[in-house]
């Protein structure tokens, strides 16, 4: 089977990206004081370097530092580690992500072993389990998810487990039931954006595929929490940010991020605007009036920031 790449758009769409982003180029927004990286201190540097040392004996990838989080230090020294199966080359072209794009890698199927073994080694009460899309591949990747959390399970009975999934396209019904072997303890999958530039950033993508996915997941779990994350500051409007949270909400989704989409290289979609920690306040304030149960909202807030917080063995979540 043929991978897909979807940085081939169809020659109208090209112009249209063209023309939205160098709008945006245009406009020269400077970073604001508020958007801060800490150093850490030098006991704390010795935790995040031993992290990343079992990674690396293990040969593991993380979205951690393939995507460049800005929450690297923070959450390595908390021991919070967001692994990335299936390879570091993804078949999708998100115009926000700095994680390869190409050809995939070769499945490595000790991998969830691998995975398992690295968690008993840092002692992680909550881990996560996101990939790369892997539209070559006839299951999408869910297989693979599924031996991960299977082998989690069987080495470290006190660790929950987290699923940040990609959409699974075009067989998601087939992927989810796969998962419904041994389910995680939250199912993850992000909205990203706003539907109306919802191609325009994420050209392999589609906004209403990725509800249904999220309503299909609750439907056959409905004792599972759902999660879904939102980056601002990609040209949408603080209207359409309340008609996306409404969207999710209407399909079962009770755990919410919403952080500021910070570029990662200047070849990637530029920055519309930066939002401020009251605009923070005020989005997190409603969506828990919309219902949210659990909402991480702030500049350098990310899916799998924190992510063990938002944990709670609550069927009402």
């Amino acid at each position: 089977m043929q991978t897909e790449f979807y940085d081939l758009f169809e020659e109208p769409l090209k112009y249209k990206i063209k023309n939205y982003v160098d709008h945006y180029k245009n406009m020269n927004i400077k970073k604001p004081s508020w958007i801060k990286i800490r150093t850490p201190s030098y006991s704390k540097e010795k935790i995040i370097q031993n992290v990343k040392n079992i990674i690396k004996f293990y040969e593991l990838h993380t979205v951690c530092e393939e995507s460049s989080c800005p929450n690297l230090i923070e959450c390595y020294q908390k021991k919070v580690v967001t692994f990335l199966i299936l390879g570091s080359s993804c078949t999708r072209c998100c115009h926000f992500c700095k994680v390869q794009k190409g050809k995939p890698d070769l499945i490595n199927f000790e991998e969830p072993k691998k995975i398992s073994r690295a968690i008993s080694k840092m002692n992680l009460r909550h881990v996560v389990i996101t990939s790369v899309s892997r539209d070559d591949l006839p299951d999408k990747g869910a297989d693979h998810f599924l031996r991960c959390v299977q082998s989690i399970r069987k080495r470290n009975k006190g660790t929950t487990i987290e699923l940040l999934v990609p959409d699974f396209h075009p067989v998601p019904k087939e992927a989810l039931n796969t998962l419904k072997i041994c389910p995680p303890d939250i199912f993850g999958h992000n909205i990203e954006s706003v539907k109306r530039i919802y191609r325009r950033i994420r050209p392999g993508s589609d906004y209403q595929r990725s509800l249904n996915l999220l309503y299909l997941f609750k439907t056959m779990n409905p004792d599972i929490p759902t999660k879904s994350g939102l980056m601002v500051g990609l040209g949408e409007t603080d209207e359409e940010i309340i008609s996306t949270l409404k969207d999710l909400r209407k399909n079962g989704v009770t755990i919410l991020t919403i952080g500021q989409y910070l570029k990662p290289s200047k070849n990637h979609f530029p920055i519309s605007r930066y939002l401020d920690l009251k605009e923070f306040h005020d989005l997190k304030i409603k969506a828990k009036d919309l219902g949210f149960k659990q909402v991480s909202c702030g500049p350098l807030v990310r899916s799998s920031y924190n992510a063990i917080r938002f944990f709670k063995k609550n069927p009402y979540l």
